[in-house]
């Protein structure tokens, strides 16, 4: 893979084959990853959700049941001042996504001090390989805490693994300090480093970061372009891209395209083509949600297949959860890709 990652002063910048596909402005006010302080506010029991007070206008949605059934916390009640996590920024009238399972993340793993689940990363497929990392994780935890074995622990020795979950316990013990001080809503309790995040998320190495003083200008007109509507593909064809509040809907069109041999090849060509620019526009904008692929229609089943296959490959390389449900019965590709 030839990926390279770049850091300026503004934010920084992920290119793959000399295409950007993920920049992030540092500039940015984005508390996600953050843990705050909150008061609960307002207690919907038969909804099983709490609105809670993180110090902004809109109140944050809380569920009161986490996923996990290792969670050890106990209840909350209105007016408890609790400790919790953004995991999705507010959107539109909605307010900020918390948790209260909270997760400290490092390179190699991920503490998680109010649970008891040892996970290994789903980018690690061999079951080997996976059940060696869960013993791991389970001698390193003692039964104490939860832990997630990152794709970067594959290769680790145990001990370099033991000293991040050290350096990790540590971050938690100074955000239980910051907590037993606390009194607003809103105050940070700790921050996660998204530029760090980032070149963990890649397991790009420090030395293959590129220091620039700002953004180079044919990354500037690839980021400039991506908020255009219409994408145009090399071909002649190309991908019309609509957000709505529910989904994302992308449109592939033939347009001027043309492709050696018949009709059927034509349209192949053009929409296996499109499975790349459509991983690369997706990232590079950061679309979330449920995602809607109108492609141009195949007759034959072994195409179909061709091009769902193209588009797993394709959002392969992507660092966030990305789940391909395949050709609904209209004919169009449904995708969902993990909203943070």
């Amino acid at each position: 893979m030839e990926r390279s990652f770049y850091r300026f002063p503004d934010g920084c910048a992920v290119t793959e084959y000399g295409r950007l596909v993920e920049y992030l402005d540092l500039r940015e006010e984005s508390q996600y990853g953050d843990i705050v302080l909150a008061k609960a506010d307002r207690m919907m029991r038969g909804m099983e959700c709490a609105f809670v007070n993180i110090g902004r206008k809109k109140d944050g949605f809380l569920p009161l049941k986490e996923n996990s059934r290792s969670f050890t916390d106990g209840e909350i009640h209105s007016g408890d001042l609790i400790a919790v996590q953004i995991k999705r920024e507010e959107t539109g009238d909605k307010g900020a996504f918390l948790t209260r399972d909270l997760t400290i993340p490092g390179k190699m793993i991920i503490l998680m001090p109010k649970n008891r689940y040892i996970g290994v990363s789903g980018r690690i497929q061999d079951e080997k390989t996976r059940e060696r990392l869960r013993e791991t994780g389970k001698r390193i935890a003692g039964g104490e805490w939860g832990l997630v074995m990152r794709a970067a622990s594959e290769k680790a020795p145990e001990n370099e693994i033991r000293l991040e979950f050290a350096e990790l316990l540590n971050r938690w013990k100074d955000t239980i300090n910051r907590l037993r001080c606390a009194q607003k809503p809103g105050e940070v309790l700790f921050s996660p480093d998204p530029a760090g995040q980032m070149i963990t998320d890649y397991g790009i190495a420090e030395t293959e970061t590129v220091y620039l003083p700002e953004l180079p200008a044919g990354l500037k007109s690839q980021l400039s372009a991506a908020g255009n509507r219409k994408v145009k593909l090399s071909g002649g064809g190309n991908i019309i891209i609509d957000r709505c509040e529910a989904m994302t809907v992308i449109d592939v069109n033939t347009a001027s395209a043309v492709y050696s041999g018949e009709k059927e090849t034509t349209v192949t060509a053009a929409n296996l083509e499109a499975c790349d620019e459509v991983a690369v526009q997706v990232r590079l904008r950061d679309i979330a949600g449920m995602i809607l692929i109108d492609f141009i229609d195949m007759d034959r089943e072994t195409d179909r297949s061709l091009v769902e296959q193209k588009l797993k490959e394709a959002f392969s390389r992507d660092r966030r959860k990305t789940v391909i449900h395949g050709w609904t019965r209209l004919g169009i590709m449904e995708m969902t890709r993990k909203r943070v």
